[in-house]
């Protein structure tokens, strides 16, 4: 998140905003990874079974199911607009369901001695992990690759500069995001009768800061290739 708020440079000239992505993306994987690594460890524990002392187990796991599910509710509210929030919630959460589970099992355990509940319970919490990190590993992987962010209706969009007075047609619109937060536009906007002046344009720019949450605009007008022929013309007499 420090590296994510530096200010531009030379080298860098958006900043370091797109670390925050690669954030998240480390966050899907490392999840991904340790899930694998509990599955394998599962599967193992079926064949050779280990000996649970449920109530002690029960305490701690009950334990850890309050202060994870705490922490997660705290990152819950805004788990939904920054994908290292979600990163962090599901990291919690991850957390508290391996809690519940180690309470289910250990409860079961004792009162019907089936240590085999042990393994899958993590098998089951494991599956409900992985279908929770994989919304954040897809959504990190497409911010890697300069995809449209989710939310942002590139029609409404397209209209939306197409209202602005004086815009005929518009070409090379590109949305993308800067990083789990910001998220940039550029366009080219054809207007024969030239300039729309700078007031109409801060206008767009605020209008889709305000409907799309896009705060970084660059709109450059441009006349269309007749009027520009034309006014070359009376330029060369």
């Amino acid at each position: 998140m420090i590296l994510a708020k530096r200010r531009p440079t030379k080298r860098f000239t958006f900043g370091l905003g797109g670390t925050s992505i690669l954030a998240a993306l480390f966050n899907a994987v490392f999840l991904l990874v340790v899930v694998g690594g509990l599955t394998w460890e599962a599967i193992q524990r079926f064949w050779e079974p280990e000996m649970v002392a449920g109530k002690t187990v029960m305490i701690v796991a009950a334990c850890g199911i309050v202060l994870n599910g705490f922490c997660a509710w705290l990152f819950s509210s805004g788990s939904k607009g920054d994908l290292n929030v979600q990163g962090a919630f599901m990291h919690m959460a991850a957390d508290a369901l391996v809690s519940l589970g180690v309470v289910v099992g250990g409860l079961i355990i004792l009162l019907t001695g089936w240590h085999w509940i042990d393994p899958l319970m993590s098998l089951v919490i494991n599956l409900v992990i992985v279908g929770g990190t994989w919304g954040l590993l897809a959504g990190s992987i497409t911010m890697s690759l300069n995809a449209v962010p989710e939310g942002v209706d590139m029609d409404k969009v397209r209209q939306s500069l197409l209202d602005i007075p004086g815009v005929v047609s518009l070409h090379d619109l590109h949305v993308w995001s800067l990083s789990t937060t910001e998220t940039a536009l550029t366009c080219h906007l054809v207007t024969p009768d030239g300039h729309p002046g700078d007031g109409v344009l801060a206008h767009a720019a605020a209008e889709l800061k305000e409907h799309f949450n896009i705060s970084h605009v660059t709109l450059q007008p441009e006349l269309d290739e007749p009027t520009a022929a034309h006014l070359a013309n009376m330029h060369s007499h």
